[in-house]
């Protein structure tokens, strides 16, 4: 990123302080009129800056990322991206993925999990997939190992029983439902992890486009069930990633704290 190669730069010898101070003023975020992106972010919270592509032109899509590769940005991320507007941007940056179902489009998705521990999302039936699907792939694209379990709604519950070891050995459980939005409440009573419960929109009349299934996941009677906002399987993701990140950060002072005892020992 362009804050390290000041750094190393200034450390080399090849800026002055001034100008290195001068380059730092411009670095935090560009201004494109129509978007600032914050280049600043990934230095403060682990994760770069993160496209939401609804309600953007495929012009103001592609100036981003255009901008985001001359910053040399390595990895690329948006969401609610329709196929028209993805085929126009890929046209600017032939590297962009984009899988259909969860409406997104990336480029640095990871080949190989970056922290320790899983994330499990188990989603209720097919009509939940692409909120689930936007959970996964956010998880991924932050450097997670994500195990999917679809269709394992209450409506058959030995489908969610089935795969009850499964549930057992990720950190975080992602529960992805409309309708009723009942799973997350199971889920939370069958397992110890904590379970972040994601509405979706779908069902009939009454489900009101996911209210029905929020409310029920707020008034969950299982205690360790959070809840993020109607079809926001990108948020579910972010924060099953900052769990397991803390997750990973135990084991690693666990380990620390072993060995400073066994050289201690010595």
């Amino acid at each position: 990123m362009d804050t390290q190669k000041i750094l190393q730069e200034l450390a080399d010898g090849r800026l002055t302080v001034q100008e290195a101070m001068e380059r730092l003023k411009t670095e935090p975020f560009d201004d494109l009129g129509y978007a600032k992106i914050d280049y600043h972010r990934e230095i403060r919270t682990g994760v770069p800056e993160i496209i939401y592509c609804e309600g953007k032109t495929a012009q103001q899509i592609s100036g981003i990322v255009k901008n985001m590769k001359e910053h040399g940005a390595d990895r690329i991320f948006g969401t609610r991206c329709s196929r028209e507007k993805y085929d126009i941007v890929r046209q600017n940056c032939p590297e962009l993925e984009y899988d259909e179902t969860a409406r997104i489009l990336y480029y640095g998705m990871p080949v190989q999990p970056r922290n320790n521990g899983r994330i499990a999302v188990a989603c209720a039936g097919t009509s939940d997939l692409p909120v689930a699907r936007e959970a996964v792939l956010t998880a991924r694209f932050l450097g997670n190992e994500v195990i999917e379990l679809y269709d394992v709604g209450v409506a058959g519950l030995h489908r969610l029983l089935s795969k009850l070891d499964v549930l057992q050995q990720a950190n975080v459980v992602i529960a992805v439902a409309g309708m009723e939005g009942a799973l997350a409440s199971v889920i939370g009573g069958l397992t110890d992890k904590p379970v972040i419960a994601v509405p979706t929109s779908v069902g009939y009349g009454a489900s009101l486009g996911g209210l029905a299934a929020l409310l029920a996941m707020l008034n969950s009677c299982a205690s360790g069930v959070s809840v993020v906002n109607i079809d926001n399987g990108f948020g579910a993701g972010y924060m099953a990633h900052s769990i397991n990140c803390l997750a990973g950060r135990r084991e690693e002072n666990t380990a620390c704290d072993e060995s400073a005892k066994q050289q201690a020992d010595r």
